[in-house]
């Protein structure tokens, strides 16, 4: 029998909806914490409070997955290889060794090397994924198409990874290939129709999650939500170890999780509507 590891939170549902929380974590194992240069830095870019934005989503009948590792001891979110997602623009990596900011994230001689990469990754990275896929499979048997919706947040002005304010919605389908366009679509209307700047394949066109998940052609969708932080929660333009992050007001976030909301609906939507057009073959 397998046993979920604690740092693993997994709510099964029912509904053909999956929600993943790949950095919402701020755990830091006891015998890495001190290699960082600071631990404020090695938890600082995680996404504040975003699993509690979502946490309606149970009520509707979506499983949700949640990391409680930090993204700066290995972001389940990257290219296992070491690839760039992104080429030719500022990122961080499988284990980051800079922050947002391109500040240094270790002490000099902290850093990770090879194998304690790969021991990181089958530790932390690996079964991330494995638990992913079996609620995907899992989901599938039950439904002929499901949304995989992986939830993130982001600064809004960050300059080593892009100019200007950041729009406050951002959809990420690996360039319309993880998912139908009438998915996107709908999705995109509810961003716009709420006042909010919105963008589709920006600046994040999906990370590793919605793109090495999706199967449209098979009834998996997957997009990505990268939200601006500035909608749901304080954000000072500059932030330090005094004001960040500002702390959880619901209050501050019953706006954006009211759109949010409708969301989640839409995909419940689509994916109930793509479940009668019948699918090629597995």
């Amino acid at each position: 029998m397998t046993t979920t590891p604690d740092w693993l939170e997994i709510h099964r549902g029912e509904a053909p909806l999956i929600v993943s929380f790949p950095h919402t974590g701020t755990d830091l194992p006891d015998d890495l914490g001190e290699r960082f240069a600071s631990q404020w830095l090695a938890r600082r870019d995680a996404d504040w409070w975003v699993h509690l934005l979502y946490d309606f989503a149970q009520q509707l009948g979506a499983t949700t997955l949640r990391t409680a590792i930090s993204r700066s001891v290995i972001d389940v979110n990257r290219d296992p290889s070491g690839v760039s997602l992104y080429p030719g623009q500022n990122t961080t990596g499988l284990c980051p060794l800079t922050t947002f900011d391109n500040e240094p994230l270790y002490r000099a001689g902290g850093e990770p090397d090879a194998a304690e990469i790969e021991r990181r990754r089958a530790t932390w990275f690996d079964p991330y994924h494995a638990a992913l896929d079996a609620e995907i499979a899992r989901l599938r048997e039950r439904h002929p198409a499901i949304v995989v919706y992986d939830a993130h947040s982001i600064r809004s002005h960050i300059p080593h990874l892009f100019d200007g304010e950041l729009p406050q919605f951002n959809l990420g389908t690996d360039s319309d290939r993880s998912c139908a366009d009438a998915l996107t679509d709908a999705v995109e209307r509810i961003c716009i129709a709420s006042g909010h700047a919105t963008v589709r394949n920006g600046r994040f066109k999906g990370g590793w999650i919605t793109r090495h998940h999706a199967d449209p052609a098979h009834g998996v969708h997957s997009i990505q939500m990268e939200l601006a932080c500035r909608g749901y929660m304080d954000e000072p333009r500059h932030v330090d170890e005094g004001n960040w992050p500002s702390p959880w007001r619901p209050e501050r976030a019953a706006a954006l999780r009211a759109t949010l909301q409708q969301v989640l609906g839409a995909c419940l939507d689509f994916a109930r509507d793509a479940a009668a057009v019948p699918s090629p073959p597995r």
